[in-house]
Formats: C-alpha cells, sequence, structure tokens
C-alpha cells in the first residue's frame, strides 16, 4: 500500500486510539456492541482500500485522497468517540459552575436565550437544522480539497481536526464540563417549543454517565460528552478556514457557520465561553499542525504531491 506522510501520521493516531480503547475496554470490562460497530469499521477500512486502488491501480490521485481522508476520518471518529467513553466516570471536579459564572460576566444567560428562542420556532428549526451539518460540511471539505489537488491543505485540514479533537479530550480529562442542559433545568412546555436538539432529558443521561460511567459501547447511544471546549466550534473554524479554497462555496459556507454559533449554544446545550474555547483549541490545532507537517516534509527526502501521482 502506499501512503503519504500525513495519512501515515493519522493512520498512526487511529491505530494507537484503536489499542488503547481495547486496552481500557479489556481492563474496565466493557461490553460491546460489536454488530453496531462493525459497519462503521467496514466502510471507513473499505474506503481506505478504495483510495489504494485508485491510487496504485488507476492513478487518479484525487479519488485516491479523497476515499483516503473520508476513511481516516470515519475510523478517527470511531476510536476517539470510544475512548472519551471510556474516559468515564469522570475522576476531576466539573467546571460547569465556573463556566455559567464566565457566562454571567459577560451579561449572556442561556434560559434566557432560550426563552427568547421558544418565541420564533421557525427560527429555532432552522438553527437545529444548522447544527447537524458540521459533519457534512467536513466531508465537502474533504472533497473539495480532493478534487482540486490540494493535498497539502487537505492533510493540515485532516491533522488539525484530529489534533483539535484529541485537545479537547485532553482538556476535558481533567476539567471536566458537560453543557447547560445538565444543570438547568427548564419548563418541558419551553423546550417543546424551542425544540431543543440537546434535552434535559439528555442532560441528566450525561450527568448520569458523569457518575457511573459506561458498561456498554453502542454507536447507537453515542451522546456528545465535551462542553468546554465547544469541538462543534473547532468543526466550525475548519469548515470556514479551509472552504477559502472554494470560491463558490465559501459564502454559504460562512453563512451557514455564522448561524452555527447560536445553534451550538441553543441546541448543542453549550455556555457561551464554550465557544471561545473552540475557537481557541482550533487556533492551537491549526498551528500545531503545521509545525507536524513541516517536520514530516523535512524529515522525508522525497515526498510525492497529488500532482506526481495524479494520472495524466
Amino acid at each position: 500500500m502506499t501512503f503519504l506522510p500525513a495519512e501515515k501520521l493519522c493512520l498512526s493516531i487511529v491505530v494507537l486510539l484503536a489499542i488503547i480503547d481495547g486496552s481500557l475496554i479489556a481492563l474496565w470490562g466493557v461490553s460491546v456492541d460489536a454488530a453496531g460497530y462493525a459497519p462503521l469499521i467496514g466502510i471507513g477500512v473499505g474506503t481506505i482500500l478504495i483510495g489504494q486502488f485508485y491510487r496504485v491501480i488507476r492513478k487518479d490521485e484525487r479519488l485516491a485522497l479523497a476515499a483516503i481522508a473520508v476513511g481516516i476520518f470515519v475510523l478517527f471518529t470511531l476510536t476517539g468517540s470510544i475512548l472519551n467513553y471510556l474516559l468515564l466516570p469522570i475522576q476531576f471536579p466539573v467546571i460547569d459552575g465556573a463556566l455559567a459564572r464566565a457566562d454571567a460576566m459577560l451579561g449572556f444567560s442561556w434560559p434566557s436565550l432560550i426563552h427568547w428562542v421558544a418565541d420564533f420556532p421557525s427560527f429555532s428549526a432552522v438553527l437545529n437544522f444548522v447544527y447537524f451539518t458540521s459533519l457534512p460540511q467536513m466531508m465537502i471539505v474533504i472533497l473539495v480539497l480532493s478534487f482540486v489537488g490540494d493535498d497539502r491543505a487537505l492533510h493540515r485540514f485532516l491533522v488539525t481536526g484530529l489534533l483539535g479533537a484529541l485537545l479537547a479530550m485532553l482538556f476535558w480529562t481533567f476539567w471536566p464540563s458537560f453543557g447547560t442542559s445538565a444543570y438547568y433545568v427548564l419548563p418541558e412546555e419551553l423546550v417543546q417549543r424551542a425544540q431543543l436538539a440537546v434535552t434535559p432529558a439528555y442532560g441528566a443521561e450525561l450527568k448520569r454517565l458523569a457518575q457511573d460511567g459506561v458498561a456498554f459501547l453502542s454507536p447507537r447511544d453515542t451522546l456528545g460528552l465535551i462542553a468546554f471546549p465547544s469541538f462543534h466550534t473547532v468543526m466550525a473554524c475548519m469548515s470556514l478556514w479551509f472552504m477559502t479554497r472554494s470560491a463558490v462555496l465559501l459564502v454559504p459556507t460562512l453563512l451557514l457557520n455564522i448561524l452555527m454559533v447560536p445553534a451550538i449554544i441553543i441546541h448543542g446545550g453549550h455556555h457561551l465561553v464554550d465557544v471561545f474555547g473552540g475557537a481557541l483549541a482550533f487556533a492551537l490545532a491549526f498551528a500545531l499542525s503545521g509545525v507536524l507537517l513541516r517536520s514530516l516534509d523535512a524529515g522525508s527526502m522525497t515526498r510525492p504531491s497529488a500532482s506526481e501521482l495524479r494520472v495524466r
């Protein structure tokens, strides 16, 4: 098989996470929904193999870049989410109280925002839709960067995403937070009118997991655990930064991710400061990814680029 240096780096991270996951599953005695995870693992591995076919046999580097990147993204998402769950129950005090106080210092009140948006159900529904576009946006960026043959930007995108997720997980391990839905009590009628994606019941389950941990892992039951820093914000920043390569899609991406900010706070059950934390996590991950990729380039005598591998 033929992998570019950045692809090898990303795959190494995925393999390392898989080893850690397997070790912790055995150590904690956690049951796993093998039938639920198998198709997702198959998609990740299968798309990487398809990428190898297009790189080695068909000599179509654009399709190879896209397929391998999608496969890495899928496998990292799986191994990363499993590890996040295996870090439960939490071992350190939650910081949601401090985050709420920081919001108050900025003059922000999450319950007041929910009362306001409940009076505009159509707008809330739009934000609900926007909130769930984060992962599709990631896939679109991968496809755009692949098909313009910009392998360097694609790999910077991938490494930034992996590092951003790992940084968020590392911070959350020592300073855990679960967001506003876990700590604010809202009337059921208000929740229904606001059409919240993350409800008080969701928050209650997060608090239970924080105390009891997980006994059974299944992709059907996966919840977003991390409030601060907001990884949805990391993904929004990634989409905006890397979609500058497409003049056609940049404006729609900008408009979509302007709406993503209130969507994250309202439907993601986030504190306002979680968004600032996510932006900071992106900046740090982006800077580190540049250092890592430059190190890979310097350490490689010959690095095949998309233009060198692409068939005429």
